[in-house]
């Protein structure tokens, strides 16, 4: 029979009202990974919660409290081509603040997406820091996609729909970002497309690494 293993969460709550969905996504201890295993990340208005699950044993990596203190700054990922890294940090940790997901994994996607420039256009039209499609954009009622604040925002509420609509799937949530959630609805998984393979392993190690500073 299993036995269920969890490790203590990593960070102390501040004081709260439940109501308050603003995360402090910058003030959190070093976390000690191990590879492999399915990562998980949820959140339920007061906090978000990252594990990694090997069957029927969890290992706890990340906890976030809702705070009502402004987060500290801190470089969740270095942006080897972006020059305003500062204010793209900011932008990070206001959008994981608004919409519930850790600001590690938003600069994670960032990078892999357009390594924080604001000006990218992909060869299928998906623009922006955050490479979101026109269409996407609109629906998620962002008026410049070129402004960073607007796609910033839109591709941190768009990861935390992907992340309620997979149950906090972290492999299933970016692979949706990268081929649709039809693609990963029709093949009950990550599908078998090279690049989104390697686009789902680049950020979450990213993400991990950012993770265990």
């Amino acid at each position: 029979m299993y036995k269920l293993f969890a490790v203590a969460l990593l960070l102390s709550a501040f004081g709260a009202a439940a109501a308050d969905r603003r995360f402090n996504a910058a003030d959190v201890p070093a976390a000690r990974f191990r590879s492999g295993g399915r990562v998980v990340i949820s959140n339920d208005t007061t906090s978000i919660s990252a594990y990694r699950f090997f069957g029927n044993i969890a290992e706890a990596l990340v906890k976030l409290r809702a705070t009502p203190r402004v987060a500290r700054q801190s470089q969740p990922l270095a942006f080897a081509t972006t020059q305003n890294a500062g204010a793209l940090t900011d932008l990070f940790n206001d959008a994981a603040r608004e919409h519930g997901v850790d600001a590690r994994l938003i600069a994670a996607v960032a990078h892999r997406e357009s390594r924080g420039n604001s000006n990218a256009i992909s060869p299928v039209g998906a623009c922006g820091v955050m490479q979101l499609m026109p269409a996407t954009a609109r629906y998620l009622g962002v008026q410049n996609i070129f402004d960073p604040r607007q796609n910033v925002f839109a591709g941190a509420r768009y990861l935390r729909t992907l992340l309620d609509t997979f149950n906090g799937d972290l492999d299933l949530t970016l692979a949706a970002y990268n081929a649709g959630p039809g693609a990963v609805q029709r093949y009950r998984g990550v599908p078998p497309y090279r690049e989104t393979r390697a686009y789902v392993a680049a950020v979450r190690s990213a993400y991990e690494r950012a993770s265990n500073r």
